[in-house]
């Protein structure tokens, strides 16, 4: 597979404070990578635990990848569509 170019991506400026390299990782033939054990024990990852992959685009392209734990993404969607829920919910209240 050709390489490209990296694109520049705007989540450096967005977060620059909080983000760092932990490490720099290897694809293999088969597309997996590892992640090192400092960085799972960091990030409480263990065996059987569920990761959503986010992916930012910029100008088509996929500038930055991100895991996050399912059940932080769960907690996440839950809290930004609690408030449309309730507004359902207490249109459907008042019919």
């Amino acid at each position: 597979m050709k390489k490209k170019d990296p694109v520049d991506c705007s989540c450096r400026e967005k977060y620059s404070d909080t983000c760092r390299i932990e490490a720099i990782l290897t694809v293999d033939e088969r597309g997996q990578i590892v992640i090192p054990k400092e960085v799972r024990d960091s990030a409480r990852m263990g065996a059987g635990d569920r990761l959503a992959l986010v992916s930012c685009m910029k100008d088509g392209d996929t500038c930055c990848v991100m895991l996050i734990h399912a059940d932080q993404l769960t907690t996440m969607v839950r809290s930004a569509l609690s408030p449309v829920m309730k507004d359902i919910i207490g249109d459907f209240g008042e019919v």
